[in-house]
């Protein structure tokens, strides 16, 4: 598992690594609520909330971009195609803020929207801030022709560029985002020529149509991968352990399912019969806030596997930075090394 000497070479290696992300970006954009400055409408007579300070973020696999520049990757390679719009100018924005990012390859479409998750935050007497009712802005059809070719030679150009590749598929219908199905066709053609460079994919919908990649899913999308998929496990096919060695067994790749307090589930099936290593969370006392955390795992995982870690270490790196970002509350968290460090002398003492 992670030792202290484990996580200083991970963490010396970090800053050589490019890594590439392909997906959908997202505009976070958060809208800090005063309760207190509240007042009626004229027109309508209802609450008029008084928005104090907007944030903007790069989010969805943006998120993950977030977590890679903190973590200190030399780095970034995005791939994605956004709107030509107003918070697609907002997000570029955020982007170019971090400094490390290479955005030649996120192409801006005249007939598309830029997606964006509006987060109306509401704070009360000095209480952490409340969620409201949050807007989305997405889109509904199908990536276009030539968006859709633009991804895929913007990925073969990447491949040779990146020393690993996160897969960020952020939107629930089929084939409106940048993972399409032939985008997804790409990315096993790749993993099938290098099997031992990762591509760690990530889903919320169909994390069992890759092929030839890393998967990390949760517990519920690796179950539904193989009710969807169909499993040859019979009555047992919902027990999770087989669920995710089915899984990986499919893939023939590594899978680290993530189960939330209790840790990563990793199983290997390069190795007869598969191997499963049950990797434990961190403790954290105190209120969470576990947006986010997903990407920042897997922005630690690919570090950690690009730097040469097992796999076990990987994901007990994960499980660690996971720990740091659930602890900031009303944003996306991330974790900087030193922050990294000091939550291992916390866990160590």
């Amino acid at each position: 598992m992670l030792t202290e000497q484990v996580l200083e070479e991970i963490l010396s290696q970090i800053p050589r690594l490019t890594i590439g992300v392909v997906g959908d970006l997202f505009l976070d954009r958060y809208l800090d609520i005063d309760a207190a400055l509240t007042e009626p409408s004229l027109e309508t007579g209802l609450d008029a909330y008084q928005v104090v300070r907007v944030r903007s973020y790069a989010g969805a696999a943006g998120t993950v971009i977030n977590n890679l520049a903190a973590l200190g990757v030399k780095g970034v390679y995005p791939i994605s195609v956004i709107g030509d719009d107003g918070e697609g100018c907002e997000l570029l924005q955020a982007l170019d803020q971090l400094r490390i990012v290479d955005r030649t390859s996120i192409l801006q479409e005249d007939s598309r929207r830029t997606p964006t998750y509006i987060k109306p935050m509401l704070r009360t007497n000095g209480q952490p801030p409340r969620e409201l009712n949050r807007l989305d802005i997405k889109n509904r059809s199908h990536l276009p022709i030539q968006a859709e070719e633009w991804v895929l030679k913007s990925l073969d150009q990447a491949w040779k560029q990146v020393d690993a590749l996160v897969v960020s598929d952020q939107v629930s219908e089929a084939d409106c985002g940048v993972v399409t199905a032939k985008v997804r066709d790409r990315l096993a053609a790749l993993g099938e020529a290098k099997p031992d460079k990762v591509i760690l994919a990530d889903s919320r919908e169909r994390i069992g149509h890759f092929q030839s990649v890393w998967l990390k899913p949760n517990q519920t999308e690796c179950r539904q991968a193989i009710i969807e998929r169909g499993s040859s496990l019979g009555r047992v096919g919902t027990d999770l352990p087989n669920c995710a060695q089915e899984l990986a067994t499919r893939m023939g790749r590594p899978v680290f399912c993530t189960r939330g307090e209790q840790g990563i589930l990793v199983v290997d099936p390069r190795f007869r019969p598969p191997r499963i290593i049950e990797v434990p969370a961190y403790p954290v006392s105190g209120p969470i806030d576990v947006v986010g955390a997903g990407d920042s795992t897997n922005a630690a995982i690919v570090c950690a596997l690009a730097a040469g870690a097992d796999l076990d270490q990987a994901a007990a790196f994960g499980c660690l930075v996971a720990s740091i970002t659930i602890q900031q509350i009303g944003t996306t968290g991330t974790a900087t090394p030193q922050q990294i460090r000091q939550r291992w002398q916390e866990i160590r003492s």
